[in-house]
C-alpha cells in the first residue's frame, strides 16, 4: 500500500469522532511495519487519549522502527494528555508521514521539530485536502478567530420554509430530520432566533433515537449537547420556553442593558439591522465552540448571509409547493438581476424523499 492508502485509513479513524471530539480537532493515525497494519487508533472523545496514543497501544513493541501515519501534526505540548510528539519518539518510530500542520499558531510545526530533532523522518501534506475536510472549525478558529458557520434551511420546491402564519412542522421528512440531528451532534452550538423559539417552541437537543445510530455510541453522542443560543434582543425569552428545560447550556444574547433572571445572557452591541453577529461569533470562538448551526427563519438567515458569515448552507428540498404567500428561504430584498447571488453545490443527494443541497456562497468574504 502507498502513504495515500495508509493516511486515507487514518482519515476514515478521525471520522468515527465526528460527534464526540469536541472542542479538539478528529484525527486518526496508523501505524505500519513492515508493510502491515500493526497499529491504529482515533481521537474518541475530549480528555481521552489521543489518536497517536491509542494506536501505540495497539502496537506496543511493533512501533520501534514503524511508520506512523497521522492526519493531524502530532501535538507537542501538555494538555489534558500528555504530548504525542513524545510518544511517538519515545516508541521508537522512524517515520512520521502526517497530512497537515497543526493549524493553531501557538504549537504549528512544534510538533515536526521535535519530532526532526529526535532523527525520525518527516513527510508532509499527503491527503492534506481531505484531512482539513475533517475539520473545518477546529481548523477556521485557528486561524480566523471565528467558528465555521453552517446554516441549515428547509423548504418546499416553491422555496417556502413557513406557512405565513409561521406554521413549518413538517417540511421534510423523517431521513432529513434524523440528517439535522447528526447535524446538531457534530455542531458545538446552535443558534436561532427569538421568532424561532416563539413559533415553534424549539428544543434544539440532539436525541439518542433520532440519530438513528447504535443505541449505545448514541447515548454516549448526547451526553455533550451543543450551546443554544437565542438571539433576543429585548429578552422576551418565555421562562417556560423548552429550550430553556433541557440538559445542556442555553445561552441568550440581548442588547446592552437587557437582563434576564435566571437566565445565562451575552449582551451585544445592536444597530438597525440587529445585535452584532460578527461580535457574538467571536465570543463563541473565545468558548472553544468550532462549528456552529444556524437554524432559524427566513429573517436570521437572510442576516448571517448578507454580512458573508455563512461558511456553508445545507439546504434541504422538500417535493411538495407551498403557495406563494408562505415565507421565503432568505429574507433578501434583491431587485435586479445582476445582484443576484451565486453558489457553488458542493454536495447534492437524495436524503429518503427529500433532496439534500450542500451550498456555498459565492464572492463572499468568508
Amino acid at each position: 500500500m502507498s502513504h495515500h492508502e495508509y493516511m486515507a485509513r487514518a482519515i476514515m479513524l478521525a471520522k468515527k469522532g465526528l460527534y464526540t471530539t469536541d472542542p479538539n480537532p478528529r484525527v486518526g493515525c496508523v501505524i505500519v511495519k513492515d508493510g502491515e497494519i500493526v497499529g491504529e487508533g482515533y481521537h474518541r472523545k475530549a480528555g481521552e487519549g489521543h489518536a497517536e496514543v491509542n494506536a501505540l497501544a495497539m502496537a506496543g513493541d511493533q512501533a520501534k522502527d514503524a511508520t506512523a501515519y497521522v492526519t493531524l501534526e502530532p501535538c507537542s505540548h501538555f494538555g489534558r494528555t500528555p504530548p504525542c510528539s513524545e510518544g511517538l519518539i519515545e516508541a521508537g518510530v522512524r517515520h512520521v508521514v502526517c497530512a497537515m500542520k497543526d493549524p493553531n499558531p501557538q504549537v504549528s510545526g512544534q510538533g515536526f521539530a521535535k519530532l526532526i530533532a529526535a532523527g525520525i523522518d518527516v513527510t508532509l501534506g499527503i491527503l492534506e485536502d481531505q484531512a482539513r475536510a475533517l475539520n473545518p472549525g477546529f481548523i477556521k478558529r485557528m486561524e480566523t478567530g471565528l467558528p465555521f458557520v453552517r446554516l441549515k434551511m428547509a423548504a418546499s420546491l416553491d422555496g417556502r420554509t413557513a406557512m405565513q402564519s409561521g406554521e413549518s412542522q413538517w417540511i421534510t421528512g423523517p431521513q432529513a430530520r434524523q440528517d439535522v440531528q447528526r447535524l446538531r451532534a457534530q455542531s458545538s452550538a446552535i443558534v436561532t432566533g427569538i421568532e424561532s423559539i416563539k413559533f415553534d417552541d424549539s428544543s434544539l437537543t440532539v436525541r439518542a433515537h433520532e440519530l438513528g445510530l447504535e443505541e449505545t455510541w448514541a447515548n454516549e453522542i448526547v451526553k455533550r449537547q451543543p450551546l443554544r443560543v437565542v438571539l433576543d434582543s429585548k429578552g422576551q425569552i418565555p421562562s417556560t420556553a423548552k429550550i430553556l428545560q433541557q440538559s445542556g447550556s442555553t445561552l441568550v444574547a440581548v442588547e446592552k442593558g437587557v437582563t434576564l433572571d435566571g437566565i445565562e445572557t451575552l449582551e451585544l452591541d445592536r444597530d438597525e439591522k440587529g445585535l452584532d453577529l460578527t461580535q457574538l461569533l467571536q465570543v463563541l470562538a473565545q468558548r472553544q465552540c468550532n462549528e456552529v448551526l444556524v437554524e432559524t427563519g427566513a429573517t436570521l438567515a437572510g442576516e448571517f448571509v448578507r454580512q458573508g458569515l455563512v461558511d456553508e448552507m445545507v439546504l434541504y428540498m422538500a417535493p411538495c409547493f407551498m403557495g406563494s404567500h408562505a415565507r421565503p428561504v432568505i429574507n433578501w430584498p434583491i431587485t435586479e438581476m445582476a445582484d443576484k447571488q451565486n453558489v457553488n453545490v458542493i454536495d447534492n443527494r437524495m436524503v429518503g424523499n427529500d433532496i439534500r443541497l450542500t451550498l456555498q456562497f459565492v464572492n463572499q468574504s468568508n
